[in-house]
């Protein structure tokens, strides 16, 4: 893992479930194919990642760590946006995020 790649965004829209739009970001920029990837309940289960990102739930971000990312998953109007990032400290080494955690 490299400390010089971007964050990368993608918004999860009503046919596309968060859970699947974390796995196809993360491969898309590992450039990877999805198959290739740890299975995402790994790091988080996969329905109540789904079921708390519903816009009607109150849910305002959730951050866990997935196949050597910063995976963070915000409220943004009607849906969600899902960034990745590299986990680092203040200084810009690379540190151990938290499994999960979140602000409903």
């Amino acid at each position: 893992m490299t400390s010089h790649r971007p964050t990368t965004s993608v918004a999860a829209t009503e046919d596309r479930r968060t859970s699947t739009a974390v796995v196809e970001l993360v491969a898309r920029v590992d450039e990877v194919d999805p198959i290739a990837l740890e299975p995402l309940y790994d790091a988080i289960d996969p329905d109540t990642l789904d079921s708390i990102c519903d816009t009607d739930s109150g849910f305002r971000s959730l951050s866990f760590r997935y196949a050597g990312w910063l995976v963070t998953v915000d409220s943004r109007g009607d849906g969600v946006e899902i960034a990745l990032s590299e986990p680092a400290s203040l200084d810009g080494s690379v540190t151990d995020a938290p499994d999960a955690e979140s602000s409903l």
